[in-house]
């Protein structure tokens, strides 16, 4: 089956950067006379379009397309997968971990291929929720897994450092297709092979 394209992004970083010295100046910065902002405009510019907002440049269907034919029926699950990703309320960031697991179908994937879709999806303006569903939705539809479960477990700076700024707040999506919706005994296989599952078990 084709696929279209990842459409490119258009990106001007010379606009971008005027428009972060401009922000800061309308906020009261003292852009004009601390040196320690002086290319400010450019570091963050570059710092959003080729970091922070890369996934937008990711497909997801080119990531899984490497997979190979597989006899494999078990649970593969991969932890601890650091990400971030910038909330598109108020453009902060959020930080943490997220877990990645499915039951193949006739095909498997490399492990670090599931890092790779984390970041496609995580590494934009997104909320939490939708990154979980996206990476669950991908493993099903691309790779055709019988079923995905993703947990996304980040610190929002949303809530740490603006607002009520709830310093130790911590935020957890779950997403959950095909097995993993209907039979129980698949979620918590995937649930214990977690780290938190597993150091509250030696307790």
């Amino acid at each position: 089956m084709s696929k279209k394209p990842v459409p490119a992004r258009s990106v001007d970083l010379n606009r971008a950067a005027r428009a972060i010295e401009e922000f800061l100046r309308a906020i009261g910065a003292p852009i004009d006379t601390d040196p320690e902002l002086v290319g400010t405009g450019e570091r963050v510019a570059s710092a959003f379009a080729e970091d922070l907002l890369c996934g937008y440049d990711m497909d997801e269907a080119e990531i899984l397309t490497e997979g190979v034919a597989s006899r494999a029926q078990g649970l593969v699950v991969v932890t601890n997968l650091a990400t971030a990703t910038l909330c598109p309320h108020h453009l902060l960031p959020a930080t943490g971990l997220a877990h990645v697991g499915y039951l193949p179908g006739e095909r498997v994937v490399g492990l670090g291929a599931l890092g790779s879709l984390v970041d496609c999806f995580s590494r934009r303006l997104a909320l939490q929720e939708d990154i979980a569903a996206n990476v669950a939705d991908a493993l099903i539809q691309h790779l055709g897994a019988r079923g995905a479960a993703v947990v996304v477990d980040l610190a929002p700076t949303c809530m740490t450092v603006r607002g009520d700024r709830r310093h130790d707040a911590r935020a957890t999506a779950t997403a959950f297709r095909g097995v993993f919706e209907t039979d129980e005994s698949q979620r918590l296989a995937f649930l214990r092979a977690l780290p938190h599952a597993a150091a509250a078990s030696s307790d």
